[in-house]
C-alpha cells in the first residue's frame, strides 16, 4: 500500500516544519523583547562619556550641556568621587538625598558590581577620580558576582546543539505517540477503500478514532455487494431468457421457413402469392439471424462463448471469408475486391478462426445492409510493427462524423429504421467488437478513402 507511507511522510514533514518555524519564531520574539527592554544597552559607555566630558576649572567641575541633558532625559543621577579624598566633589542636581557623599575602597568595589541604595550603578574612569551613574530603581538587574566557568563558555555551542537535538527528538516522540493510534486506524480504512474499487467485500473493525468512517465504509460495501448480487441475478436471468426463447423459436421458425419456401417454388400459385411467400422466407431468415446474433452477443458478454485461439495465418482466414461471399452468388450490385498486398503472404496471430471469420462476415454484410443501391466492398490485411490489421471498407453512403463518434464510443444495440419491413437489429457491430476484444484487439470505425464506411480490426501479431 503506497498511500500510507506517503501519509506518514507528510505528517513527519509537517511536524519538522512546525518545529523549525516555532524555534525561529521564539528566537525572533526573544530578540524583539530584549531590544524593547534595553533601549539603552550601554550604560557603561554612557558613564565613560560623562567622565570624558567632565571638565575641571577654577570653580570646580563642569559637565557639558548635551551630556547633562541626556542624563536628565533618562532620569539618571551622577557623582564624581575624588581619588585623594574619596569624597563626592561633583554631583547632578537630581541626586537623591540617600546617596552617601564619602566612600571607602570597599564601597567603590561594591557599587561597581552592584547598587547604591538599590539604584543600579555604573562607573566611568576619569583622571582624578571615578564617575558613578545611578539609574532608576528596577531599571537594570546586575550580576553581583559576574564570573563564568571557562569550560561552560567554551562548550556552549555544543551544549546548545545537544539541547536542541534533545528537544526535537522529544517533540518527534510525542508527535508519533500521539498520532500512532490515528495511523493504525488509517491503514485499514485505506485498504477498505482500495478494496471497494475492485468490488471486493469489505469489513473493517469499527473501533478507534475513525470508527464512524469504518462503519460507513462497511455499509457502502454491503450496499455494493447487494447490488452486485442483484445485477448478476438479472443478467443471468436475461441470458437464460435469451437462450430459452432462441431455443423455443428455432423449431417453429424452421417450419415456417420450410413451408414458405415450398409455397415460393409452387408454380401453381399466383405470382402475387409466391412473392408474399418470398417475403416470408426473407423475413424469417432475418429473424433467424437476429436470434443467432442475440445468442452470440449474450455469450460473448458473459464470457460463455468458448474461445479457442490457435496460431493462424490471418491472411488465409480472411481470404477464405471473401471467397465464400463471392461463391454465394450475391446480388450483382455488390462487388467484393481483395486488396491485400501480393507480397504479404503471412500475418500470424492467435485467433479463433471461426469467430474472426464471423466478425469479417458481419462487416461485409453490414456494408450490404446499409447500401441498398449497391456498393463496392474492399477487404485487405495489413501487417505493420507488431499488429495485424483487417480493413473492411466500402464506397457507399458512409456515415457522418457524429455517427462515427457515437459508434466508436457507445454500445451498438437496437437500431430501427422508419420502415418496419427493413428493421436492423444493430447487433452486427456489437458482435464484431466483442469478438475482437475477446482476442485482445481493438476495433476502429472511420471514413473510408473511398468516401464510404470503414472498419479496422487490429489484432496483436505473433512473431
Amino acid at each position: 500500500m503506497k498511500s500510507l507511507p506517503k501519509l506518514i511522510r507528510r505528517f513527519v514533514s509537517i511536524m519538522i516544519l512546525s518545529s523549525v518555524l516555532l524555534i525561529i519564531l521564539n528566537f525572533a520574539l526573544l530578540v524583539i523583547y530584549t531590544l524593547n527592554l534595553v533601549p539603552n544597552g550601554s550604560p557603561w559607555i554612557t558613564a565613560q562619556e560623562v567622565a570624558d566630558n567632565l571638565v575641571q576649572n577654577a570653580n570646580g567641575y563642569i559637565l557639558d550641556k548635551n551630556t547633562a541633558l541626556e542624563l536628565q532625559n533618562m532620569n539618571v543621577w551622577a557623582i564624581f568621587i575624588d581619588n585623594g579624598t574619596m569624597k563626592v566633589v561633583w554631583q547632578t542636581d537630581n541626586l537623591p538625598r540617600t546617596i552617601p557623599m564619602s566612600y571607602t575602597v570597599s564601597d567603590i568595589a561594591s557599587l561597581t558590581r552592584g547598587y547604591i541604595d538599590r539604584y543600579p550603578t555604573f562607573t566611568g574612569e576619569a583622571e582624578n577620580g571615578i564617575v558613578v551613574l545611578g539609574y532608576p530603581k528596577n531599571s537594570f538587574w546586575k550580576h553581583m558576582w559576574p564570573s563564568w566557568d571557562y569550560n561552560f563558555i567554551a562548550n556552549l555551542p555544543k551544549t546548545f546543539l545537544s539541547v536542541l537535538a534533545i528537544n526535537v527528538a522529544l517533540i518527534f516522540i510525542i508527535y508519533v505517540a500521539a498520532n500512532s493510534r490515528l495511523l493504525k486506524s488509517v491503514k485499514p480504512i485505506v485498504n477498505g477503500i482500495q478494496a471497494l474499487s475492485t468490488n471486493e467485500e469489505v469489513h473493517i473493525r469499527e473501533k478507534g478514532l475513525l470508527s464512524e468512517l469504518a462503519a460507513n465504509i462497511n455499509k457502502t460495501s454491503d450496499i455494493l455487494q447487494t447490488q452486485s448480487r442483484q445485477l448478476r441475478k438479472r443478467e443471468t436471468a436475461r441470458a437464460n431468457w435469451i437462450a430459452g426463447v432462441s431455443h423455443d423459436i428455432r423449431t417453429p421458425l424452421s417450419m415456417v421457413m420450410g413451408y414458405a419456401g415450398q409455397l415460393e417454388s409452387d408454380m401453381q400459385l399466383s405470382k402475387s402469392n409466391r412473392q408474399k411467400a418470398a417475403v416470408i422466407v426473407r423475413q424469417s431468415k432475418r429473424m433467424r439471424n437476429l436470434i443467432n446474433d442475440l445468442n452470440l452477443a449474450s455469450k460473448l458478454e458473459y464470457n460463455m462463448q468458448p474461445i479457442n485461439p490457435e496460431r493462424q495465418n490471418l491472411i488465409a482466414v480472411i481470404r477464405q471469408v471473401v471467397v465464400d461471399f463471392i461463391n454465394m452468388n450475391i446480388d450483382e450490385k455488390y462487388t467484393i475486391e481483395w486488396e491485400t498486398d501480393e507480397t504479404l503472404t503471412f500475418c500470424i496471430a492467435n485467433i479463433d478462426k471461426d469467430l474472426i471469420g464471423r466478425a469479417v462476415s458481419n462487416l461485409i454484410q453490414n456494408s450490404m445492409n446499409h447500401n441498398g443501391q449497391g456498393c463496392h466492398i474492399f477487404v485487405r490485411v495489413i501487417a505493420k510493427d507488431t499488429v495485424c490489421t483487417v480493413v473492411v471498407a466500402d464506397n457507399g453512403v458512409g456515415a457522418t462524423d457524429k455517427q462515427i463518434e457515437k459508434l466508436n464510443n457507445t454500445p451498438h444495440y437496437m437500431v430501427c429504421d422508419e420502415k418496419a419491413t427493413e428493421q436492423r437489429h444493430g447487433l452486427g457491430l456489437l458482435i464484431v467488437k466483442q469478438i475482437i476484444f475477446a482476442h485482445g484487439g481493438k476495433m476502429l470505425i472511420k471514413h473510408s478513402e473511398y468516401n464510404g464506411f470503414e472498419v479496422n480490426l487490429i489484432l496483436p501479431m505473433v512473431m
